[in-house]
């Protein structure tokens, strides 16, 4: 997935109110972004880092900027835009680009199921059960080389989680994705210290059938793609 204008580097100022982002521009000018991450982005906030904008004119927008990118000291990249796994996803999955989602020929995102729930993918396909997809995106590193999720606690991930039992133990297949928008790991675990609560509902779902598959990204200034499957360590 290209992005759709070149992105701008910047110094990061500070994060606030979540989607808010005040950044310094290489050429002085200080600019607010928006940051579309509603998680604790431990880690990738701090003031001084490297990070990477998208420029828009659209005058729908009320801000000129968005935050895509952090480049570390180590010139690996991290993905903090929480959208971008899903639209990158689709276009892999109908690829069929995607170890053991590969023999579908209809992907539907955002279905209703469960309670209030949309899953993030139905896939169908002659002789296969109706296979429910939920994707996280996992950006933490505490530990050289392991990404975690989450980065705080999310009521809402283990709701999920219960949902997908429910869906494997009526028939259907499910899967949680991890996708690591980071290229510096090799692996990937759950931060079951940040949330107890998600770590087992997770090791439920385990129990119920549900299925862990993790990728990650391959990052530039100029796109984000598939990478690699990763181990998932739980």
């Amino acid at each position: 997935m290209r992005f759709q204008t070149p992105l701008v580097p910047a110094r990061l100022i500070r994060r606030y109110k979540r989607f808010l982002a005040d950044v310094r521009l290489d050429d002085g000018r200080e600019v607010t972004a928006h940051c579309a991450n509603p998680g604790s982005m431990m880690g990738l906030a701090d003031e001084g880092l490297r990070v990477w904008l998208e420029p828009n004119d659209d005058p729908k927008r009320k801000l000129k900027w968005a935050w895509k990118l952090v480049e570390h000291d180590s010139g690996a990249f991290t993905g903090v835009d929480t959208a971008v796994p899903n639209r990158m996803l689709k276009a892999a999955i109908q690829d069929r680009l995607v170890e053991g989602l590969a023999q579908f020929d209809t992907v539907k995102p955002e279905q209703k199921y469960g309670e209030n729930s949309r899953i993030d993918f139905l896939l169908q396909g002659a002789d296969q059960p109706d296979t429910y997809v939920e994707v996280k995106s996992v950006t933490l590193m505490r530990q050289s080389g392991l990404a975690e999720f989450p980065d705080s606690v999310t009521k809402r991930g283990a709701k999920h989680l219960a949902e997908l039992a429910q869906m494997s133990q009526a028939g259907a297949r499910a899967v949680m994705l991890y996708l690591v928008q980071r290229t510096d790991a090799d692996r990937v675990g759950l931060a079951a210290d940040i949330d107890p609560a998600y770590a087992q509902a997770f090791a439920e779902a385990s129990k119920q059938g549900v299925e862990v598959i993790a990728y990650d990204c391959q990052i530039t200034p100029e796109q984000i793609t598939l990478g690699r499957k990763l181990t998932f360590v739980g």
